[in-house]
């Protein structure tokens, strides 16, 4: 029996509901097989980070040889990376294997509007890997680090998704969830834009939606759907974790990844 398969590239969370973790659960969910490179340990769980310890770029670029070399990925989601050696191993090493699909979910500032990469790593991710995308999916806070001024109204949503395509050479769907009024996201290709409207649900536990989303969009790609498919299936699997209204841990907790998973096991 034969499968699509899907590589995450992304950190640890020892709490389940970003990362790596919320990546595989994903894209198991959707229907394809996950493989992944970790790129980071984090210990953290719904109430924060308490430790973080980096991949060497040596051990990475193990990692991601032996996904390649044995179980090739038909698409690629790359999460948070922190350090520019790191980012650097990840481009050399798509380009030598001629990744397709590749799917990047710019993780560059927190919800609460902290930095959570340095500007050499913002740097070396937007000259390096940005330009081998097919799709990135800033939030608006990252698309503001990406064109370098405030996006808030519909109007500059289109305006910054043109400004990213022009700059960096690739597809962007700009999140609009951190929004006040719904969740709905622009696609722009350089040529055409696409609203995807959502509705906001009324859950606190939304730790890992951009991590969620971006692979659920990985995943449709590697079973052969186009980028507005994928999109619109990565939003509806997302509306359905949030409505799961999973409830765990004492902050902000992780969404219901496997809300449609029926049934004897």
């Amino acid at each position: 029996m034969k499968k699509h398969t899907a590589l995450t590239i992304a950190g640890s969370d020892s709490g389940g509901g970003a990362g790596i973790q919320a990546d595989i659960k994903t894209m198991t969910v959707n229907g394809v097989f996950a493989t992944s490179a970790v790129t980071s340990l984090t210990a953290q769980n719904t109430t924060g980070v308490t430790a973080i310890l980096d991949a060497t770029p040596e051990f990475l670029a193990a990692e991601l040889d032996a996904v390649f070399s044995d179980i090739y990925p038909d698409a690629v989601k790359i999460g948070m990376v922190s350090q520019s050696a790191l980012i650097e191993v990840i481009a050399d090493k798509l380009v030598e294997y001629q990744a397709k699909h590749i799917v990047v979910d710019p993780v560059m500032v927190a919800t609460s509007g902290s930095k959570l990469i340095s500007d050499d790593a913002i740097a070396t991710l937007t000259s390096r890997l940005l330009p081998l995308a097919e799709l990135i999916t800033p939030n608006l806070p990252e698309t503001e680090v990406l064109v370098g001024h405030e996006v808030k109204t519909i109007e500059e949503m289109e305006a910054a998704a043109k400004e990213i395509y022009d700059k960096y050479g690739c597809t962007v769907l700009v999140k609009g969830g951190h929004a006040h009024n719904d969740a709905s996201d622009y696609l722009y290709d350089g040529k055409t834009g696409q609203w995807f409207h959502g509705e906001r649900i009324n859950n606190p536990n939304t730790h890992g939606t951009g991590c969620t989303l971006s692979s659920a969009i990985a995943s449709n790609l590697a079973k052969g759907r186009s980028l507005a498919e994928s999109v619109a299936a990565a939003k509806r699997f997302l509306e359905g974790a949030l409505r799961a209204d999973l409830d765990l841990g004492a902050g902000a907790g992780p969404m219901d990844h496997a809300f449609a998973v029926e049934g004897e096991y």
